[in-house]
């Protein structure tokens, strides 16, 4: 049997919460969970929200380790911040599809074949794709950064086509879109949506600009997962549609428990689809092996994490303000 699922192995019997909070403080460890994480992951961290405010909050501690629940771009982000301090993944099999579909080679080629373009590129990438990159944006500071950009200048906007969609629909800016999607924002369904919204004819819907356009398209609030979650505790009604990973519901019945909040449906009529299976792959099982080989470890060589703090730096110093806001407007998108 796996140890690390503690599945009758060394793990058994163990009270992980208790063993996970005495190894946070032997090993000087803050232990950080994105709003994708799994409740009992989201519980027991030191710091939870969105990927780039995470590692900055990381990164102002005093914390020798840093245990990141989310996926491995983001951990590798961490360090990239923090390259003193030793960070750890549960699973370093937890991935992104947004990653996948941005190969660095192939992201370099591309790079080449337009020379004339700078490249934005969303954070959820390689460290590799990051430093091949000009600029680092995030879903609440892309705008902001494109609004300082002269109109003159080509870019290249990767790798999700559906938030360089939005903003090229939302600010009129012309880019040339990576061609890469989020597996979990792409399962929505728009025909199970309207049937969701015919039922709570008065819940609006907030979504991440992630999902496709047909899914914006209904949107009252488009915005990251901070963003949502502040118009989640923000808008004056009840009842909320939310068309993001699903995981996040447990934060905002957390802030606002005399609210309902519902998962947008998948294709197949309920959210199960929507759930990150990269996210998933992190366990509390994991998170104790963790902390206690201090395996599997983020490791960037020194010329690489330079390159991708560049682009991260430049990000900071035109949108530092927006970084874990996540406001995107409340305005919904039409067209294609």
């Amino acid at each position: 049997m796996d140890a690390r699922e503690g599945i009758g192995g060394t793990l058994a019997g163990l009270d992980l919460r208790a063993e996970i909070d005495r190894l946070r403080k032997e090993r000087n460890a803050v232990i950080l969970a994105h709003y994708y994480q799994k409740p009992e992951l989201q519980d027991i961290a030191d710091f939870v929200g969105d990927s780039l405010d995470l590692s900055r909050k990381a990164a102002e501690t005093d914390a020798d380790v840093i245990a990141f629940c989310g996926v491995r771009f983001m951990a590798e982000t961490a360090k990239v911040l923090s390259p003193q301090k030793i960070v750890v993944l549960p699973d370093m099999d937890a991935g992104c599809s947004l990653e996948d579909s941005c190969p660095p080679d192939q992201f370099a080629a591309f790079r080449a074949q337009h020379p004339d373009h700078i490249a934005l590129t969303y954070i959820n990438c390689s460290v590799e794709v990051k430093a091949l990159s000009d600029i680092i944006v995030t879903s609440s500071s892309a705008e902001k950064i494109l609004s300082q950009i002269p109109e003159s200048q080509k870019i290249i906007f990767g790798p999700d086509k559906h938030l360089g969609g939005y903003l090229r629909r939302k600010t009129g800016r012309d880019m040339l879109l990576w061609p890469g999607v989020c597996i979990v924002h792409e399962a929505f369904s728009e025909t199970e949506l309207l049937k969701l919204k015919a039922q709570h004819p008065d819940a609006p819907v907030a979504a991440h600009p992630e999902c496709p356009p047909h899914v914006l398209d209904h949107a009252d609030y488009v915005g990251s997962t901070s963003g949502i979650l502040n118009f989640a505790q923000s808008f004056p009604g009840d009842t909320l549609i939310v068309a993001t990973e699903p995981h996040i519901i447990h934060q905002m019945e957390k802030a606002v428990p005399e609210k309902t909040f519902i998962g947008a449906p998948g294709a197949d009529g309920n959210c199960n689809c929507n759930i990150c299976p990269y996210m998933a792959l992190n366990t509390m099982e994991k998170l104790y092996v963790a902390l206690r080989d201090l395996e599997p470890r983020i490791e960037i060589a020194e010329d690489l994490r330079l390159k991708a703090q560049t682009s991260l730096d430049r990000m900071l110093a035109m949108a530092s303000g927006t970084v874990g806001m996540g406001d995107l407007g409340p305005v919904p998108v039409t067209g294609d």
